[in-house]
């Protein structure tokens, strides 16, 4: 964007007129000028713009436009805002950006289109399976952040916790019994899911419950063939892309499980996630013909990871995050920001990262979930909710201070403008729930596999 005469001085920004705004759907939320301010630099990066400033600049001609055309509290819609800040664009000669801006708009409203075409999925996921669980949200008074603070603040959150809990505990029963009914079949049981949906305390407990249903078995962890970190090329930023099927040793997997069902021994390895490096032969493992074998894997959908087994011979399990709660402003909070949320905490203790690295690295997970992962959930042999209702006040509680300079950190780069713009979102959305002490949360539940001090070992 090239700077140009203003329109209106900063002088004019005192107050603004309005305080909310109409959104499509016809909800009523609050207007934020920043999101004016983001829209803009997204538009001005499309066209090589990196000038952080000059958007929040022009987002202020924008307000004061507001201000002149709009009486006092009145409620525009979000398309009136769109239309004056491509307006002020042009005036003040930024026709690239305004031309990005447009397509922006344009691509959003496909999308929009798209998802009311396709109702009754979302990333995949049976709109069955979602309505159930947004029923159980609001049957137990936490489909909304409101409703949830008020647990807390009435001390009825205790019931919570131990309700969704046990609807966990019934869940892997379910699997179980699935398993158990198709045993003379099954020889692999593949845990699948998203960075962060909570694989590994899920496989353990599948792995408890298998024990109850008198089927032996053994479990495989697959992190270990991860290719040494040196081995993935860097970006710009030092990080690495260790996201993709391609950073496990696919032919290695597929040989040892072969070599497994064929009643073979095999030398197991080693990987260090805080040095980044793998060993190899470092334990030797074999399956006995009575036994299954239980892997959880993020790429466990992927068709190149066990290729060398028939499918007739695995059970396929999908774990997502499938959180059901609105914020404040009636959103429905995604998925992935709750996962963001638990590698932050996870990585930071178990893994060497900060979590600055962690929302950084972030858009790779995102990539990543959506070329090798979503596409094949249909594959799954059974799909399970890994989220619990009440994370987002713990999460508060532990990394609230943190966003801050999170923020700070990815403001001025316009290359790092996911990482700015989630950043911020999420921030928004931890301030409003209010704080709650993790001594409350069982020792063996699932989310203990990210804040740490459960009984299972990782």
């Amino acid at each position: 964007m090239a700077k140009t005469n203003e329109l209106f001085s900063e002088k004019d920004i005192i107050s603004y007129k309005i305080a909310h705004i109409i959104k499509r759907d016809g909800r009523i939320v609050s207007f934020d000028k920043d999101k004016i301010t983001d829209s803009i630099f997204c538009a001005a990066v499309e066209v090589g713009g990196a000038d952080k400033e000059l958007a929040d600049s022009l987002a202020n001609k924008v307000v004061s436009m507001i201000n002149q055309i709009y009486p006092q509290d009145a409620t525009p819609s979000v398309e009136e805002i769109q239309d004056l800040t491509e307006r002020i664009l042009v005036q003040n000669g930024h026709f690239s950006t305004a031309k990005a801006y447009i397509l922006y708009r344009d691509e959003h409203r496909r999308i929009r289109e798209g998802k009311d075409e396709k109702i009754t999925v979302q990333d995949n996921i049976p709109y069955k399976t979602i309505w159930k669980l947004f029923t159980w949200n609001v049957d137990n008074s936490c489909d909304t952040a409101k409703k949830l603070n008020q647990q807390i603040k009435e001390n009825t959150i205790k019931n919570l916790i131990k309700n969704a809990e046990n609807v966990y505990d019934k869940e892997i029963e379910k699997v179980a019994k699935k398993i158990s009914n198709n045993k003379s079949k099954i020889r692999l049981i593949i845990v699948a899911g998203p960075s962060s949906s909570g694989k590994t305390t899920t496989t353990i407990k599948i792995g408890e419950a298998l024990e109850k249903e008198k089927i032996s078995f053994i479990t495989l962890n697959l992190d270990n063939y991860f290719r040494n970190l040196a081995e993935h090329p860097k970006d710009a930023y030092g990080d690495y892309d260790f996201e993709t099927p391609e950073a496990l040793d696919l032919p290695l997997i597929n040989q040892h499980l072969y070599d497994l069902l064929e009643g073979k021994s095999i030398k197991m390895p080693h990987y260090d996630f805080k040095t980044g490096k793998r060993s190899i032969d470092k334990k030797e493992f074999k399956l006995e013909p009575n036994q299954i074998l239980l892997i959880d894997s993020l790429h466990g959908l992927y068709d190149e990871l066990t290729k060398s087994i028939p499918n007739s011979m695995k059970f396929k399990f999908y774990i997502e995050a499938i959180c059901q709660i609105r914020d404040n402003e009636g959103e429905f909070v995604r998925w992935s920001d709750l996962r963001m949320l638990r590698r932050m905490v996870r990585d930071s203790w178990h893994r060497g990262y900060n979590p600055t690295q962690t929302v950084g690295h972030w858009h790779y997970v995102r990539r990543s979930e959506m070329k090798y992962i979503v596409p094949f959930i249909n594959k799954a042999d059974y799909i399970f909710n890994g989220a619990l209702p009440y994370e987002f006040p713990i999460y508060k509680n532990i990394l609230i201070k943190q966003f801050p300079e999170i923020i700070k950190f990815f403001e001025n780069d316009p290359k790092r403008l996911d990482a700015y713009i989630r950043a911020k979102r999420v921030y928004k959305l931890l301030s409003e729930f209010e704080d709650l002490d993790n001594t409350l949360i069982p020792k063996n539940s699932l989310l203990r596999e990210f804040i740490g001090g459960s009984t299972y070992k990782y």
